[in-house]
């Protein structure tokens, strides 16, 4: 942990990290006259330095990915980043919010761009590897929607502060691009006075996927689909029952299945357009392990859909739960039989059975295969890429090229494969 970096007004340092939140307005000095709150940022090396009762009220309550104990399993696992940090922004010395970042040295660009895009570079990354690793540092949640954790919106003097000190930590630690990712709208517009100063642009990212689950149960949903995605709905469930050898389960205790997870999703990202985050068993094992801890209310409780041929795991999808929100994370599946059993989507009506059961009131899927998650009934959720350069020459060549190329890899990734 270290100490305050900065300050958007002078003010005596705070009280720790453990300190209640405030939404203090302006206050009345000694002289009676109006003043505006100091802000000022501290860096954080670690989750856990952040106490789990203020995490729990500064998160996104009904997001699964935003769990304390998921950023504590991705800064113990080797999923992409290579560091992380947490910046905790004081009102009047009083934790007010806290932006999460993490560090990829060597950013594989072939990796996170449309297919067509990695054709071309691919003589470039197979004659001059490091041509196409760029040290960039993420902003928010490097598996999940971004977010600045607050219970209110950042004022502009606060979005300015923590903007300058996320431009630091890059000149710092050597980390050219920086990144706010995938966030929605309206959580851009609380940072624009920052990312305007320091010279931000925007470009669409890919949307996530999210299900309203106002059904009072999977019948209820069924019926609630147009006419032609119910049938298919149906025809796929029936599919899947006539497979005499495949059996669904959801399991709580999972953690001796991880091995042949691991298999399963490697099956799934190499046939993957785009492979920004690859998660290990490390990471899988420490949630898991979490798991077990449930009574612990702080704990982002989870849940495996699972698909046996026997005793063999043949398929899963993850499932994280917060409040009222569910996310079905990562997916496994066997190729040699998930088309004649339409296992992709029988996962997915698994899970949706079981965020309904539990009283969700929603549910999030990955940023892929959005053709049967519009069939599922999902709207495409709108989030969108920050991006800067800590020199002013690459910020003038990103601001040229990056842009072209992920509206391709936006465009592909949306366009209808049927």
């Amino acid at each position: 942990m270290s100490a305050d970096r900065g300050a958007a007004a002078p003010d005596a340092p705070g009280p720790g990290p453990s300190a209640p939140t405030a939404s203090t307005p302006a206050l009345a000095g000694a002289d009676g006259k109006r003043r505006e709150p100091a802000y000022t940022v501290e860096r954080l090396d670690h989750a856990e330095d952040v106490p789990r009762r203020l995490w729990d009220e500064l998160a996104p309550a009904d997001d699964p990915m935003w769990g304390q104990d998921v950023f504590t399993a991705m800064q113990g696992a080797r999923i992409g980043p290579d560091a992380y940090a947490y910046l905790l922004v004081r009102r009047d010395g009083l934790p007010f919010a806290v932006l999460p970042l993490s560090a990829v040295r060597g950013l594989r660009l072939d990796q996170v761009v449309g297919p067509r895009e990695r054709r071309l570079m691919a003589p470039v990354a197979r004659a001059f590897p490091r041509l196409v690793r760029v040290p960039m540092l993420f902003c928010g949640n490097f598996l999940g929607q971004g977010h600045v954790m607050g219970r209110d919106p950042l004022p502009a003097p606060a979005a300015r502060l923590l903007v300058r000190e996320v431009m630091d930590y890059a000149r710092e630690h050597r980390l050219g691009t920086v990144v706010f990712k995938d966030f929605a709208p309206h959580d851009l517009d609380a940072l624009r006075p920052g990312l305007d100063a320091a010279g931000f642009f925007t470009v669409a990212s890919l949307p996530d996927t999210e299900l309203s689950l106002d059904h009072a149960d999977f019948d209820a949903f069924l019926a609630s689909l147009p006419a032609k995605p119910r049938r298919n709905a149906r025809n796929k469930i029936r599919k899947f029952e006539q497979q005499t050898d495949l059996r669904m389960e959801v399991i709580d205790d999972f953690e001796h299945l991880v091995p042949a997870m691991m298999g399963l999703y490697r099956q799934v990202m190499d046939r993957a357009d785009q492979t920004l985050d690859v998660l290990d068993e490390g990471f899988v094992r420490a949630l898991s392990a979490g798991n077990a801890d449930e009574n612990d209310g702080g704990r982002t409780e989870q849940r495996l859909v699972a698909c046996f041929e026997g005793d063999r795991l043949v398929g899963y999808l993850h499932c994280l739960f917060r409040g009222r929100g569910a996310v079905g994370a990562r997916i496994g599946l066997d190729y040699g039989l998930a088309h004649r059993a339409r296992l992709y989507h029988n996962l997915h009506y698994a899970a949706i059975e079981l965020a309904l059961a539990r009283g969700c009131r929603h549910i999030r899927f990955a940023q892929t295969a959005y053709e049967p998650k519009r069939e599922f009934g999902c709207e495409l959720v709108e989030q969108s890429y920050a991006l800067n350069h800590t020199g002013r020459l690459p910020r003038a060549v990103l601001r040229l090229l990056l842009p072209p190329a992920l509206e391709a890899a936006h465009e592909q990734a949306l366009a209808p494969k049927s």
